[in-house]
């Protein structure tokens, strides 16, 4: 076996599409306009819960709970952490992850693997924009460049002994594999020989007995990914298909939102709009919501004064417009998206050098209107440490597609709710709408069916879905709504939400209990 295959050994292997690059490929035969999707563009406002009975039923039908189930269900997975002489000895009990399309072919994606050579797990989400191609580079390579940046001097010098001498090489990650996920076996090889260029420059950069930082690491590897999607861009390849994708990969983009885990340890990596919050069960049994990550948006007042102050004073009004980065992208960090990071020189170069099928790509070939100083984007990571406590229950990861329908304290009492089968009475309220007294006894009934349903779903990140999905103006699912979001044809699926993922990983508070009275 090479040694490639060797080191990659677990990656994740597709199931829908085989192991190719198939789903990516798709949308190159459905060239769109610049900037087409909710990264970038506005969009047509989708009807309000109280309207949409006029709207949808032109563009949807009714599906029984069956057919919903199916739908909700087709990319769930759970782990559940193997327990040692009938003992979870592991921070993390296990976790549980789904995504629903609204774009086709879906342009988020997810990943979670166990470090091998060293302690911990790792989980992330990824939301692409202009296409697939950079959000699946990321969940294909993203945690092996993080697995390395992790290893100790001497397990680097390891690695590159046994490359040498063509010895088999251990894997550095266990892959958790989930639906959906695959790995492209034709840039395998590319793959590896830039972690490998990756790896041998750590090894010149740290000196024996050197064990690394986990937010040193974490940054380095966030950082140097980045660079070599644009470096692979710029060289190109001699194999034309390669060739093809290391420039879609360059020219789409896609955030990042990655969790490392190693006792009660806690890290978050953020660069763009995912989001990491944390559910902590308060002393009466409630759940409130802890956000550990920040949204590189216009909405954080930090990222626009960062902005700003990297470009000229004369570009003070144009570098962010509408909310949107040079008027056109919405998340502040990222990574590929070089259509606003190279020089326009650099950017009309590399395309006239590339294939056929870039040329008739609109997207590739627009330039940011007042691109004067680029660049203007970074996939710099935002890190993030929380010491874990016992009262820290679980995390959920996930792209915007789930902030944008859920406020994190919903989310939480959500989750939390389900986990622990404890629910919360809130008072009924009803937002300020005229209800009769049918409607109220209406809505009373839901929340009494909802207890005793909220276990139909096996998978926490499944039941959050549901709510994200089908939630009326009460808070409570519509089966209705529900079944008309969930049937909209595919062109009419991304005007009324986003893609969405989410990882939901639940803590073991006996392990963290005993870990933090250790420490202390």
């Amino acid at each position: 076996m090479p040694v490639t295959s060797q080191l990659l050994r677990g990656f994740p292997r597709a199931k829908l599409w085989g192991a190719s690059l198939l789903p990516c490929q798709r949308q190159a035969h459905r060239p769109s306009p610049p900037y087409s999707n909710s990264q970038h563009a506005p969009l047509p406002p989708g009807p309000t819960t109280r309207g949409f009975h006029t709207t949808w039923d032109l563009l949807s039908y009714n599906l029984t709970p069956p057919q919903v189930n199916s739908i909700l269900k087709a990319n769930e997975y759970s782990f559940k952490v193997p327990e040692f002489d009938g003992k979870n000895v592991s921070s993390v009990m296990g976790f549980d992850s789904n995504q629903l399309p609204a774009n086709a072919p879906i342009e988020d994606r997810r990943s979670a693997a166990t470090c091998l050579q060293t302690r911990g797990m790792l989980l992330g989400v990824f939301d692409g924009h202009a296409g697939c191609a950079c959000a699946q580079a990321l969940s294909e390579r993203l945690f092996y460049y993080v697995a390395v940046s992790l290893l100790p001097h001497s397990t680097l010098c390891e690695l590159e002994a046994a490359v040498e001498a063509g010895r088999p090489l251990s894997p550095i990650l266990q892959w958790h594999k989930q639906p959906n996920d695959y790995f492209s076996r034709e840039a395998q090889t590319l793959y590896f020989n830039s972690l490998r260029t990756y790896w041998q420059e750590l090894i010149d950069l740290s000196s024996p007995g050197d064990v690394p930082d986990t937010r040193e690491a974490l940054q380095s590897a966030f950082k140097r990914l980045d660079s070599d999607l644009s470096l692979e861009a710029q060289v190109g390849d001699p194999n034309a298909f390669l060739h093809y994708w290391v420039l879609r990969v360059a020219f789409s983009g896609a955030t990042a939102c990655v969790a490392h885990i190693d006792g009660s340890d806690l890290y978050l990596a953020n660069t763009g709009d995912g989001r990491a919050v944390l559910g902590v069960q308060e002393e009466d049994g409630s759940f409130s919501a802890h956000t550990l990550t920040n949204d590189h948006s216009a909405q954080n007042e930090d990222e626009v004064t960062r902005i700003r102050s990297e470009h000229p004073p004369s570009e003070r009004k144009t570098v962010i417009r509408q909310d949107r980065l040079l008027g056109l992208l919405m998340p502040f960090r990222a990574f590929g998206d070089v259509k606003f990071k190279w020089s326009i020189e650099l950017q009309k170069g590399v395309l006239e050098s590339g294939p056929d099928q870039l040329h008739d790509n609109e997207h590739t070939k627009f330039i940011p209107p007042n691109y004067h100083t680029p660049p203007y984007l970074t996939a710099e990571p935002e890190i993030t440490h929380h010491k874990l406590r016992p009262q820290d229950r679980f995390l959920v990861l996930g792209t915007d597609g789930l902030w944008e329908t859920l406020h994190r304290q919903e989310v939480v009492r959500i989750v939390g709710e389900y986990l622990t089968g404890v629910h919360q009475r809130q008072p009924l309220t009803v937002g300020g709408y005229s209800v009769t007294l049918g409607q109220m006894q209406g809505l009373l009934e839901e929340r009494k069916a909802r207890v005793s349903s909220a276990f139909e779903d096996q998978n926490a990140a499944t039941h959050l879905m549901r709510h994200a999905v089908g939630n009326n103006e009460f808070g409570t699912v519509d089966h209705e709504r529900l079944s008309k979001m969930l049937s909209l044809p595919e062109e009419l699926a991304r005007m009324y939400r986003d893609d969405i993922t989410i990882i939901v990983t639940q803590f073991n508070p006996h392990v963290i209990g005993t870990q933090s009275s250790t420490l202390t």
